[in-house]
């Protein structure tokens, strides 16, 4: 049973302390029919405390009878006053207390209480800034970990929603994955949420499903915690310019509605709290110091761990990777931004056709792997129409042409893994590459 789960056994046990009393006076002064009420009120309490420790301990479990012989304790009262027999107050009320004090040793001592902390990922690529705090999680014995992917949509540039999508048959196979349709947030009040998307509604690509906005889950845990998933790239935090930079990804609904934010470093949390400070004033800074957190990103703990040998390619890659006489080719990963098209427009995508055309003529030594941004095509979707076709053309002649991996999947770190080398534009991907040892060029969208 979680800590919250608990905490509402012993507020029901509560409730019927205080009902006693007024049993008592009722009784007392013949006032049948509150009397009445108070013990019906008592019987459904009761019923509901046994629901609940039903649902999380089982039907045999040792508080049950208990709760059974209060119910029918209270109803044989019940019955008693009904019919106005002769009712001893002070036997009837040292009766409910003594059934009532074993029911609550019961649910204090016998009931062990255990951390449920439940993780929200909604698009599978991005699990790995999850990951390491669910392992942590999932293998402490105290704790129930639980991973429900939730679905998002792709928005229309007026805002309304599109397409859903659901990844949850995305992720690695040693991930246990619960439906986010099982999951009930009401009755079961997590310990701990775990989110990566910080947007609620501000996202102007894709949206996750409303009831899972940072503004609706905090309501049902008292610890919800946000870790971007993202990585950004160092700063000062006493560099005013540089906090400003970055202030877009502080501002959110997810940091302002989380209990603790993690970051990854503590130079990047001196960032956050300038940044919030400067949007919220001066008087709200020891808040932001109390809830932002340096404490490392899970996507570089995932990098850190991860290695080419992990993954078996798919034959298809095999056939690129290598030259003919076996040997393995140099690897490229080749990353392309949603800023960087937002940005340049027509010329980025004239800057990707001399990417590879210049790749393509260099497929005897040189393996490019293109890793476009997860949501890339959402965004020029919803935000430049006027390039949709242009790009989806491009992406279809380059997997159609076969000289080249194309790597849509969720295995990032297949990817950094796998690539000798970074080239592309400034993205989390170039710190998740510095942190794996690969060199790193960042393209310049003027040189064609």
């Amino acid at each position: 049973m979680t800590k919250a789960q608990k905490k509402q056994a012993e507020n029901f046990i509560k409730l019927l302390d205080r009902a006693h009393g007024g049993i008592k006076k009722t009784i007392e002064t013949r006032n049948t029919e509150a009397a009445l009420d108070l013990l019906s009120q008592c019987q459904e309490c009761a019923i509901q405390l046994g629901e609940i420790i039903e649902k999380v301990e089982g039907e045999d479990f040792v508080t049950i009878p208990m709760i059974e012989d209060y119910c029918e304790l209270a109803y044989q009262i019940y019955e008693d006053v009904s019919q106005n027999n002769p009712v001893n107050v002070s036997q009837v009320c040292k009766a409910l207390r003594r059934s009532l004090i074993k029911m609550e040793n019961s649910v204090k001592h016998d009931i062990p209480e255990r951390m449920e902390a439940v993780f929200l990922p909604y698009k599978a690529s991005m699990w790995d800034s999850l990951e390491s705090v669910w392992k942590a999680a999932d293998e402490d014995p105290n704790c129930d970990a639980y991973v429900v992917p939730i679905p998002y949509y792709d928005k229309n540039i007026d805002g309304s929603f599109r397409e859903v999508h659901y990844e949850g048959d995305l992720y690695p196979e040693y991930v246990p994955i619960m439906s986010y349709k099982e999951y009930d947030f009401e009755k079961r009040r997590p310990d701990m949420i775990y989110i990566h998307n910080p947007y609620d509604d501000c996202n102007y690509v894709t949206s996750v499903l409303p009831e899972f906005y940072s503004k609706n889950l905090k309501q049902y845990t008292d610890k919800l915690v946000y870790i971007p998933y993202f990585v950004l790239g160092e700063i000062d935090p006493e560099n005013e310019e540089a906090v400003k930079g970055i202030a877009h990804f502080c501002t959110v609904p997810g940091v302002f509605n989380a209990d603790v934010v993690i970051v990854q470093s503590e130079n990047m949390r001196k960032a956050y709290i300038e940044a919030l400070t400067d949007a919220a004033g001066e008087n709200t800074r020891s808040h932001w110091e109390k809830k932002i957190l340096g404490l490392g990103s899970p996507k570089l703990d995932k990098v850190a761990k991860t290695s080419e040998e992990e993954y078996t390619l798919p034959e298809r890659w095999r056939q690129i990777l290598e030259k003919p006489d076996g040997s393995r080719k140099k690897v490229i990963l080749y990353n392309t931004s949603v800023t960087a098209l937002l940005q340049e427009g027509e010329k980025m995508l004239q800057k990707m056709q001399s990417v590879f055309d210049i790749f393509k003529e260099n497929i005897e030594d040189v393996a490019l792997l293109w890793r476009p941004h997860p949501l890339i095509k959402a965004t020029i979707e919803s935000m430049r129409p006027q390039l949709w076709l242009q790009y989806v053309q491009l992406e279809e002649q380059y997997k159609a042409e076969g000289w080249g991996i194309y790597d849509d999947s969720a295995e990032l770190n297949r990817a950094i893994a796998l690539c000798d080398a970074y080239y592309g534009d400034g993205s989390s991907l170039v710190q998740l590459c510095q942190k794996a040892g690969k060199p790193i060029m960042i393209q310049n969208v003027e040189i064609i």
